[in-house]
């Protein structure tokens, strides 16, 4: 029997709210990219400690689930840990490096690319996972699948267009 990863965590997005969903609405635009690329890690900080690690900016703002991913720094070598939302995706999880839609790739993708060993955390569970590089198809499947729940994927990959590659990551647990 596979191993069903966001199952195991218990890992999922609901709809949301109506406010969740114009918060969404609104971070999927180039102006809403921008403030949440800028600010959102530093109001997660905040919230989190707020509420001892219960509760996420995300989740407050727009009802979605955010998990910690740690990395390998590729350059440094140290441990980081990122606040990212993942796709429940064939059995496992899916991770997107769109950020925001943004011009620049997020530092974590490039991490999973040099050294693919990660740990996942969500709700005080952790999972040692192993990221490859998901295949053309297995993206547009993931990107469909996110976009239901977030409908700021779709423009981010438009907004990016061919300017970059956005890396586009399968997680299945060691």
């Amino acid at each position: 029997m596979p191993h069903d990863l966001a199952a195991d965590l218990g890992y999922t997005h609901a709809s949301g709210n109506p406010v969740h969903r114009v918060v969404r609405w609104g971070a999927g635009t180039r102006a809403g990219g921008w403030v949440f690329s800028h600010v959102l890690r530093h109001l997660d900080d905040v919230v989190g400690r707020l509420t001892r690690g219960r509760r996420s900016a995300p989740g407050l703002l727009a009802g979605l689930e955010v998990l910690d991913v740690t990395t390998t720094g590729r350059r440094s070598g140290q441990r980081r840990a990122s606040h990212l939302i993942a796709t429940p995706y064939a059995g496992g999880l899916a991770l997107l490096g769109t950020n925001f839609g943004q011009p620049t790739t997020p530092a974590w993708a490039l991490n999973l690319e040099a050294d693919p060993r990660a740990t996942l955390t969500y709700r005080g569970a952790s999972r040692e996972v192993v990221a490859r590089p998901a295949t053309p198809a297995e993206a547009d499947e993931v990107f469909g699948l996110a976009a239901r729940f977030y409908p700021g994927y779709a423009r981010y990959r438009q907004r990016v267009g061919q300017s970059r590659r956005i890396r586009v990551f399968v997680l299945e647990p060691v």
